[in-house]
């Protein structure tokens, strides 16, 4: 850097620190008498122990009256009365760089081996603005996930956001475990929100794979960390996502679970005194989903293509985050504990399915193939009480008489292993000749 541009820097330093102190502590909520800031500012906290004097994160998220609100990152039991508190008058940045590649970090970017991260790295904000609608390209190529059922009969393409939706144990940590490992993708950023502590290790090692993670980053934020931390886990992860879009790639983004993204900012939108609205949800929750959704996809330089698992309460797919979230993607996956009971995997129900691309982006050829299986499984599923009982008797119907001679294939075919690598070409072949 030149003399000169030193110089001009020099108006921009902060000549002086600014402080406030602790006034009262209600919950996770800190209020303090200043430091002057805005909202999205990161500020320190000083502790004085009994050994030593330390200091922890917290962000300011609203005001009131003269004072200021704030959130911490981490436990607050040290915080007493009159505790200095610093602003560093800027939002939060994580460090992000090629070298993150198969690194398991938390939500402020920090590696959760207790390592230290490679020099070299570039700070970005975790919160930034959508692309320009006007500056997106249009999505035109297909991109493989290695997952027969969606290759096939949910074509995704680069740049395309999916939502996975599924109750508690149907298989959709496993299922995103097998798209990593799978996808023709340069790179995949995987953010675990909410997650119990001992499913982040068993997804890492298990469902991921030493072959998976190689080529991830994943960042996680456990159940039991503060609410800012697992809001904060979803748009840091998003950050490095765009980081690596921005030099060229094609990233494969994901993110389990939108729901408890949600669920912490309705802890947070409690706290400074928002009224609940939708089933006990804020009007910032929905405010802050498609600000979150909305920033991957394409743009000028390269694609983040996304999947985000939706957690429905009780199997209810109409419930207020999963319409929402519905509403803002590309398209949505059903994960269906009927088919999980019965030892189908990937549990997708394909009839409750939908890639929105997928009619831009196949050839006719796979899309009259998909259409045909689509019917034969239609047509049996509508008539399955019937066959089951013995009330439908054979020649009634040629189209049932096809679609049960069909259907034993059709679930064949839709069942894959977790550790089954299949090209999307393979996909394709396997249904233009199963519609045959």
């Amino acid at each position: 850097m030149k003399a000169s541009d030193l110089i001009s820097l020099i108006p921009e330093i902060e000549t002086y620190k600014r402080y406030g102190k602790v006034k009262r502590v209600v919950g996770l909520m800190i209020e303090s008498l200043g430091p002057e800031s805005s909202i999205g500012d990161v500020c320190w906290i000083h502790l004085n122990g009994k050994k030593q004097t330390r200091k922890i994160q917290a962000e300011v998220v609203g005001f009131k009256d003269e004072n200021v609100i704030l959130m911490p990152y981490s436990d607050i039991q040290e915080i007493a009365p009159g505790s200095l508190v610093e602003t560093t008058s800027k939002p939060l940045e994580v460090k992000v760089g090629p070298t993150l590649k198969g690194k398991v970090i938390d939500s402020l970017g920090n590696p959760m081996d207790g390592s230290s991260l490679p020099k070299g790295m570039k700070s970005v904000p975790t919160e930034q603005s959508p692309p320009n609608p006007l500056k997106r390209p249009p999505i035109s190529e297909e991109i493989e996930v290695g997952v027969r059922a969606i290759d096939s009969l949910l074509t995704v393409g680069k740049g395309q956001r999916i939502g996975i939706f599924a109750g508690s144990g149907v298989g959709k940590s496993t299922l995103l475990g097998m798209i990593a490992r799978n996808t023709k993708a340069d790179i995949n950023v995987i953010a675990l929100i909410g997650e119990r502590g001992r499913e982040v290790r068993e997804f890492i090692e298990r469902d991921l794979g030493p072959e998976g993670l190689a080529k991830s980053v994943v960042i996680a934020a456990t159940s039991d960390q503060p609410a800012l931390m697992r809001i904060k886990g979803a748009f840091t992860a998003t950050a490095i996502a765009e980081y690596f879009r921005d030099k060229g790639l094609n990233v494969m983004f994901m993110m389990d679970s939108v729901t408890r993204v949600a669920m912490a900012q309705r802890e947070v939108g409690l706290a400074v005194g928002e009224p609940p609205a939708t089933k006990g949800y804020t009007p910032s929750v929905f405010a802050i989903l498609p600000k979150l959704l909305e920033r991957t996809g394409t743009n000028e330089k390269g694609t983040i293509t996304g999947f985000y698992t939706v957690l429905v309460d009780g199997d209810d797919m109409n419930e207020p985050i999963a319409d929402t979230v519905r509403g803002i993607l590309d398209g949505h996956f059903v994960l269906d504990r009927n088919l999980a009971n019965k030892g189908q995997f990937p549990a997708i129900n394909v009839l409750k399915s939908i890639s929105r691309l997928m009619n831009h982006l196949a050839t006719d050829t796979h899309k009259n193939a998909a259409e045909k299986v689509r019917e034969y499984l239609s047509t049996y599923m509508n008539s399955e009480d019937l066959i089951n009982i013995g009330a439908y008797k054979r020649g009634a119907s040629k189209e049932i008489d096809e679609a049960i001679e069909r259907y034993p294939e059709i679930i064949s075919f839709l069942k894959q292993k977790t550790n089954e690598k299949i090209t999307m070409e393979e996909s394709i072949e396997a249904i233009i000749n199963l519609a045959e």
